[in-house]
């Protein structure tokens, strides 16, 4: 027995995150833990990564009772982990942060040479010299990964590992556990993709509201049956009905943008329309121009001609993220926290940072009574688990915090909206929820664009696809004409040099001429 957990119990004020659960796992074993948002996954892994202390109970491991101290004793016996929420500091490159991490005597050199080696062998890009701030979520996960496998781990604990990598990715990835595990590493697999938990794991134990619920053989289940025991009901079923697109709210002509640094993506001939009534949807691998286009998009960037971005007809290239918000323009960008939430504020006062001045000040002053009233309908309406409008944004589990998020744009009724990653790390009832949310903000005339590196994600809810490679966007395909294999096969750039097809599948000529 690698690790076996007995009764390990763990609160905090106002919610009992584990209670009493025991788990165990063997020696090359890919062990499943499943649970919705909240449910006490990513509790658990802290405390057998030393990052928590529980309140009762014991972990064995080798066979030994042992307190987990802290991280750096974890570290020693052969435990690693990758966070759902990044442990990296932004200002070091990706190789100095692996670095830190390996003790001494060995040279930043040769800890970039391994990098590379690793990177190779798995198929796992990185460039060990680039600063972390410079990187997108996905990359920083490749990162995370990498410094895990240099540690030779006899104990790998990953905390949704997929979330932003490609089907191509994945597979190689899955590749490579399969092999770690062949070898005598044992794995704590934490993902809300129940095909993937299916497919890869040997063993499952199911956690609901801190408790476990089931421990099953995955590859003996179906996925309604596995949401059956994760969140007590048959998985929600979302209904995509056609769009009835209208004007073009939002639209990109011709926009080149040199790169934004020594290691960001030039933007190069991007074209696309968003049209009220209807989802767009960018798919494509991390770190190809995504976040170059978005800050284009927002305002960040403002180095754009004007006349190339163009915000219901008005050229908005050279205004800021306040100005286009107050033409409707709405962004949610795919960090959570520190980006989209302030982490140490409460909900009621991360609702100040998108919230209009005439909503929520008189004569200078804040209204808090209405920040709060309107912190509580995010919460109420989005089923958000919360300790109430004053918790603080870094309390609330990933999928929580991400349901506060949306519910907060779509609260402010927005004309156009940008989405990135909107369920990353969410479990499979609140991805429906807010795909559900997103279709029905789509239905009411909102042009809504989806930046994603979830394809299933993408054929669920969008109407039309491009995908984004070495800063370039592919013609738009109707969702119906598309296939994965072909978007799969558009991501390495490979895509016909035709128009862009409008959502009634004509191209751009053919619509003016219609």
């Amino acid at each position: 027995m690698r690790l076996a957990l007995d009764h390990i119990s763990k609160s905090y004020p106002g919610v009992k995150a584990n209670d009493a659960i025991s788990l165990q796992v063997q020696a090359g074993e890919i062990h499943a833990v499943l649970g919705e948002n909240g449910a006490g996954k990513s509790t658990l892994m802290k405390i057998i990564y030393g990052a928590v202390q529980p309140d009762a109970g014991q972990i064995v491991w080798n066979g030994q009772p042992v307190r987990m101290k802290n991280p750096g004793m974890a570290r020693e016996l052969g435990i690693a982990m990758v966070y759902q929420h990044f442990a990296l500091f932004d200002t070091l490159t990706a190789a100095e942060n692996i670095w830190l991490g390996l003790g001494r005597g060995i040279a930043l050199a040769e800890v970039e040479t391994r990098i590379s080696a690793i990177a190779a062998r798995y198929g796992l890009d990185c460039a060990p010299r680039r600063p972390v701030h410079t990187l997108s979520v996905g990359e920083r996960q490749r990162v995370e990964i990498i410094r895990c496998l240099l540690a030779d781990p006899k104990l790998l604990i990953l905390d949704e590992p997929t979330s932003v990598l490609t089907p191509q990715a994945v597979d190689k990835l899955f590749v490579v556990l399969r092999q770690l595990a062949a070898d005598g590493c044992s794995i704590l697999y934490i993902s809300h993709k129940l095909d993937e938990i299916r497919s890869l794991c040997h063993s499952c134990t199911v956690l609901r509201g801190g408790r476990v619920s089931g421990r099953v053989d995955p590859a003996r289940e179906t996925e309604a049956s596995l949401s059956r025991l994760m969140i007590g009901a048959d998985p929600p079923q979302l209904q995509h009905r056609p769009s009835q697109a209208g004007a073009v709210l939002l639209e990109v002509r011709d926009l080149h943008l040199p790169a934004d640094g020594e290691f960001g993506v030039a933007l190069q001939q991007l074209s696309l329309q968003v049209r009220a009534g209807e989802i767009l949807g960018i798919a494509g691998v991390s770190g190809n121009g995504q976040q170059e286009l978005l800050a284009a998009l927002s305002g960040e960037d403002r180095r754009a001609p004007p006349q190339t971005v163009q915000l219901a007809g008005e050229a908005v290239g050279a205004l800021g993220p306040a100005q286009r918000r107050k033409r409707g323009l709405h962004f949610i960008p795919e960090e959570r926290l520190g980006r989209a939430t302030a982490p140490s504020l409460s909900l009621e006062q991360n609702m100040l940072l998108t919230a209009r001045p005439a909503d929520t000040t008189r004569a200078g002053l804040i209204r808090r009574q209405t920040l709060r009233q309107q912190a509580q309908t995010v919460i109420a309406r989005f089923g958000v688990k919360a300790g109430g409008p004053q918790a603080a944004a870094r309390s609330l589990s990933g999928g929580n915090l991400q349901k506060f998020i949306v519910g907060r744009e779509i609260l402010g009724k927005p004309r156009v909206l940008l989405v990135a990653q909107p369920t990353w790390g969410v479990d499979v009832g609140a991805a429906a929820q807010i795909r559900a949310e997103l279709l029905a903000l789509r239905d009411a005339g909102c042009a809504v664009l989806v930046i994603s590196e979830e394809l299933d994600e993408l054929f669920e809810i969008a109407d039309r696809l491009q995908v984004m490679a070495r800063g370039k966007l592919s013609p738009a395909i109707d969702r119906a004409e598309a296939s994965v294999e072909l978007i799969g096969l558009w991501m390495s750039g490979l895509w016909p040099q035709a128009e862009a097809r409008t959502p009634l599948g004509k191209t751009e000529a053919e619509h003016a001429a219609a």
